[in-house]
């Protein structure tokens, strides 16, 4: 699947006119893993976002395998998106009740869906979690459950926000584990954890809304520790 954007601009009002958070962009997108990585306020998560048909451009265009992102329905077949904090994704009360809801429209019957969340939970090890109430989960758990809850529904593209930032080492390697397996999903990964950015097949650097640097992880991420010298 390929991701390509061309001349994107993203602006939003500010106090004192609109503000730049992306500027003239234009890349493309395909490989299976692609770090996206950079200062806080670079723009990184403003681009994920627009590809994922979140933030609508106000100049130029995306397209992600040949969907335009304005074409939003189309978009959420092939395409998943896990927020920076989980929390905001689980809107059921239960575990279980919030993966199940992620099949809804797919026109599943109610034992065809109750299968597969099964199946979903035990390859996310949410099992003993199914019944307890979201809200009541501890982040690691809470940032299985979004991926879990994104993943069910087959998406061709995961796009995640940071995926691992407010996890303990054990959960860090969960999630870093389901999103790097070689039979995921294509992968677009904001993050600031270098040693995850070098799993990666491909990287980005953002740099005050603009592309600094796109290639092998390792002279990327090199691109960005001169920025930081």
């Amino acid at each position: 699947m390929s991701v390509v954007l061309d001349a994107v601009t993203v602006e939003a009002d500010g106090p004192e006119g609109p503000a730049l958070l992306l500027d003239d962009v234009s890349c493309q997108l395909a490989a299976p893993r692609t770090a996206v990585i950079g200062e806080n306020g670079s723009g990184k998560s403003t681009l994920t976002k627009a590809v994922a048909g979140l933030l609508r451009p106000s100049r130029g265009s995306i397209a992600v395998d040949g969907v335009p992102t304005s074409e939003t329905k189309r978009l959420r077949r092939s395409v998943g998106f896990v927020f920076a904090n989980p929390g905001a994704q689980a809107i059921m009360p239960t575990v279980r009740e919030d993966v199940a809801l992620s099949l809804r429209g797919l026109g599943l019957s109610r034992a065809e869906t109750a299968a597969r969340v099964e199946r979903a939970l035990a390859e996310h090890s949410l099992e003993e979690l199914a019944d307890r109430a979201c809200q009541t989960l501890s982040s690691g758990q809470m940032q299985r459950l979004a991926l879990c809850s994104v993943l069910i529904r087959g998406p061709r593209l995961v796009i995640a926000d940071e995926p691992t930032s407010l996890l303990d080492a054990r959960h860090r390697r969960i999630i870093s584990d389901l999103l790097l397996a070689p039979a995921a999903p294509q992968v677009l990964l904001v993050t600031h954890d270098m040693d995850l950015a070098r799993r990666c097949d491909e990287a980005i650097l953002v740099q005050d809304g603009r592309i600094g640097a796109q290639g092998a992880p390792e002279s990327v991420i090199a691109a960005y520790e001169e920025t930081l010298a």
